[in-house]
């Protein structure tokens, strides 16, 4: 396996065996695919490293355990990452500090940090829509995500699979 390889089958398998909450809901399966498009997307403007924004949308809601407040989920998250490097993909020292920092406080509205743990937050921020919430500009890091079509897109994204479950 290269550097930048994910064993995708593979892991989305493991993360479903070990996953605690609704597979298809809010911060399951269609979320980590939607902050995978979005969080490309970002990076591909921002420079940020696409493996470690890719990894982070596998895993910074992985380890849930319900769908509203959860505190340490992210910390959960990274654990698992750890654990599971070399197994379903490889990653860098670096790669994986950025990745652990990154799910770590995706929850916490931070606005500053690396470029590349910016475009994670991003990412995930701008799937709000699947909860009922129009991502706010003031709260994204990156120039990029802030940007109005940015914005209408990933909430045209997360509107569609919410009116599939919810309508």
């Amino acid at each position: 396996m290269s550097p930048t390889r994910i064993n995708r089958r593979g892991l989305l398998a493991h993360l479903r065996e070990q996953f605690q909450i609704d597979w298809f809901g809010a911060h399951g399966l269609p979320h980590w695919a939607r902050v995978r498009v979005n969080g490309l997307q970002v990076a591909s403007a921002t420079g940020a490293n696409r493996h470690v924004v890719e990894l982070f949308a596998f895993f910074h809601d992985s380890r849930r355990r319900n769908e509203h407040t959860d505190d340490g989920h992210g910390e959960r998250g990274a654990e698992l990452a750890w654990r599971l490097r070399g197994r379903f993909f490889e990653a860098s020292d670096d790669e994986m500090q950025l990745l652990e920092f990154a799910c770590i406080r995706h929850s916490d509205g931070y606005r500053k940090a690396d470029p590349t743990v910016m475009s994670c937050w991003d990412a995930d921020r701008l799937d709000l829509g699947r909860v009922g919430i129009q991502p706010d500009p003031r709260y994204l890091c990156t120039e990029f995500a802030r940007q109005p079509e940015t914005i209408a897109q990933a909430h045209r994204r997360a509107l569609s699979w919410a009116n599939r479950f919810f309508t």
